[in-house]
């Protein structure tokens, strides 16, 4: 099978205005207030698009979202808002006609779905809902909506558990007696309910009147799947008549086995209710992602093959929607797919992907599965599917994400959307550049290294090695809102990103390679992509370098500490591992440690201790700034207060920042400028970097 992709070049100069000497340099404070695109949602003629966008109120310290509409017949046209943003419009849908735009919003005091003439006009409540909506869908011929709550199993309707809540809202007594995992997840503890999925018939008005049904009635699991699933679990027929939805099925039923589990199967079920059906059952790893070819023959899905490992390539999937045999379409393309839509005549599929440091859209022939790029370099977030041209938002390294178009067959991208203008005449950014080198046992590594902003080549810059987590995922060709690398070259450092062994987008054995060696290869690959980039860009200075990472690369950055006291000024570890055995016995989703290191840590404890940072505390020096979400449950708090506890012990310059109400991921805009000031303050103060700008 072949497969044909065109990039453009990476990191050529990034535009600047004349004047670029007098710009000021990219800082934090830009980075939380620029303005965010997502969900696009093109309307059923093609002609016209419907986007949300973010904007940053600093004084509530929260995001506002409301909703944009943008005429694609007319070229060069503005977008014009069809929402306020003053609070969170999101999700938008078409109506089947195009006259209406379905929404989720929380306008009302809590999250319901609301619609609104595509025109402009006043928005108009469609679901009363006594509990919180959390995702929906339209049906295709608009008769009904599909919404998922958060419910109590055992009652018989959403009342039941708004009644529930309010009433344990007011209980004296705050203990909570569980019997199985998950007790916590992400961020949240669990409080006995479920996510499920309700169909609701609307009236001639367009109305949810009568009491919803639920779909997934009988199944111990929530749809969408927790912590980040969301509309795309769950799909209608072309005729409306079924329903379709993804839901983990735990490995030992009603006894904890969805910790432990990855098996996700996809059930259908009449709109109207009834016995939901397991399409695949004889999948014990996860299926995921249904969605109906457009003349209904064909259902498309995500599968995964190995059970337990939550990064095994997702292939994509056609099952013959009558006859009932699957077959993989792309079982011979080395890319996992993300998401997928049909084209409008069912002979394509468009589908994100990511390949060797970027992350593009791909055509993939529904008939031979073979796959092509139709978009150029960047990372491709949302994308919706029109009659003849896909609308995506795109941003890299340098850019944050606007929209833009391309016609089925590729071509030149035309940007949409300007979302930032100011941006560019206002601010200097980095240049950046991808580059490769021979890493752990010769196979090549990519890299991309940007540079600080209003680069001077005859002086020299302190490094800045920036660890992705995952570690199976990549900090690649993408404007980052966390680890965001124009922060650091406004700041006066080069950003260094190495996607080493384990990384996604170089095919899958490079993907699994990191299983059971995590301070192996990967170390190997930092190790030899500093040393290239050293080489490469004589204007860094060896002397003045500190590495940071978070999740993975807060253990890879722990690990560090150990295995390379001597290379770094200094280090950052964010929610990082500090014992892999104390972590397996705190995490929540048990399938990972589990995959990782050969299976629960009472069974296999070698394969914790192998690469274990807690092994190696005698041997710490480098200075390091730790920092911890205390609402972490990925990667508890404990491990921060742990590795924290160790560097003060052995009297290591050191320093702890947590906040209380963050979780793994640092969101709130106040917080994330705070993290930034101080990360930036840690590194300037042992690299010399603050008395150098002076």
């Amino acid at each position: 099978m072949k497969h044909s992709i065109a990039f453009l070049l990476v990191g050529a100069a990034l535009a600047a205005a004349a004047d670029g000497a007098t710009l000021a340099p990219f800082s934090v404070q830009d980075l939380v207030t620029l303005h965010r695109v997502a969900d696009p949602a093109v309307s059923p003629d093609g002609k016209r698009a419907v986007y949300a966008l973010r904007s940053t109120d600093m004084a509530a310290n929260q995001g506002r979202t409301g909703l944009w509409l943008l005429e694609l017949a007319h070229r060069g046209a503005k977008a014009q808002p069809l929402t306020p943003d003053t609070g969170n419009d999101r999700a938008p849908q078409w109506s089947a006609d195009g006259t209406q735009v379905y929404f989720l919003s929380n306008r009302g005091g809590s999250p319901q779905v609301w619609r609104i003439p595509a025109g402009g006009g006043t928005a108009v409540q469609v679901t009363q809902s006594p509990v919180d909506v959390g995702s929906f869908r339209l049906s295709p011929k608009g008769d009904h909506l599909l919404i998922s709550a958060e419910v109590f199993l055992d009652c018989a309707d959403l009342a039941c558990t708004a009644a529930r809540l309010k009433h344990n809202a007011t209980h004296v007594a705050s203990g909570a007696l569980r019997d199985r995992l998950f007790v916590r997840h992400w961020d949240a503890w669990d409080d006995g309910r479920r996510s499920q999925l309700f169909s609701l018939a609307l009236d001639d008005k367009g109305l949810a009147s009568r009491p919803p049904v639920n779909l997934s009635s009988g199944l111990d699991g929530d749809v969408p799947g927790k912590p980040f699933g969301g509309r795309e679990d769950y799909t209608f027929s072309p005729d409306g008549s079924q329903v379709v939805f993804s839901i983990r099925v735990s490995a030992v039923p009603h006894a904890g086995g969805e910790a432990w589990s990855t098996n996700f199967d996809l059930y259908a079920v009449p709109v109207n209710g009834g016995t939901p059906r397991n399409l695949t059952a004889a999948n014990p790893a996860a299926d995921t992602q249904p969605a109906f070819s457009p003349d209904g023959s064909r259902l498309a899905y995500l599968a995964a093959e190995r059970p337990g490992y939550e990064s095994d390539r997702m292939r994509l999937m056609i099952l013959d929607w009558k006859g009932g045999t699957a077959h993989a379409l792309t079982q011979s393309w080395d890319r996992s797919i993300e998401r997928f839509e049909w084209s409008p005549d069912g002979k394509n599929l468009f589908a994100r992907a990511e390949h060797l440091g970027q992350k593009p859209l791909w055509l993939i022939d529904a008939a031979t599965g073979r796959a092509s790029a139709i978009s150029a370099s960047g990372t491709v977030g949302d994308f919706s599917v029109g009659t003849d041209r896909i609308v995506y938002a795109s941003g890299d390294l340098g850019n944050p994400p606007d929209l833009f178009s391309v016609r089925f067959n590729g071509g030149r991208a035309a940007q949409l959307t300007h979302v930032n203008p100011e941006l560019r005449a206002t601010r200097q950014l980095g240049e950046f550049e991808q580059f490769s080198f021979s890493g752990a046992n010769g196979e090549q590594v990519f890299a991309y290294l940007v540079k600080p902003a209003g680069f001077r080549a005859r002086q020299s810059y302190p490094l800045a090695v920036l660890i992705h987590g995952g570690p199976q995922s990549s900090m690649a060709n993408e404007w980052h809102w966390r680890w965001n690398a124009q922060n650091f070259a406004g700041a006066g450092y080069a950003a260094l990103l190495i996607d080493f062994h384990g990384s996604t987008g170089y095919g899958q054995a490079f993907t699994d390679s990191i299983r059971g060696d995590w301070g192996g290869k990967p170390l190997q690959d930092i190790q030899q992509g500093i040393d290239v980039a050293l080489a490469r860009y004589k204007w860094l200075d060896a002397r003045r370098m500190c590495a940071l990472g978070g999740s993975y690369g807060g253990y890879m950055v722990n690990w560090i500490a150990g295995a390379m006291p001597d290379r770094f000024r200094c280090l950052v570890t964010h929610s990082g591992v500090f014992d892999n055995r104390a972590m397996y016995y705190s995490t929540e989703e048990l399938w990972f440690p589990e995959w990782e290191f050969g299976g629960p840590e009472y069974a296999n404890p070698q394969g914790y201790a192998r690469h274990n940072p807690v092994d190696h505390v005698k041997d710490w020096k480098t200075p390091m700034l730790v920092i911890h979400g205390e609402k972490d449950f990925r990667v508890p708090y404990t491990q921060g207060l742990s590795t924290f506890t160790a560097l003060q012990r052995r009297g290591i310059p050191s320093e702890l920042l947590t906040f209380p109400d963050e979780n793994h991921w640092i969101l709130k805009p106040a917080d994330s400028m705070q993290w930034y000031e101080v990360v930036i303050d840690w590194l300037d103060r042992w690299t010399g970097s603050r008395a150098a700008q002076r």
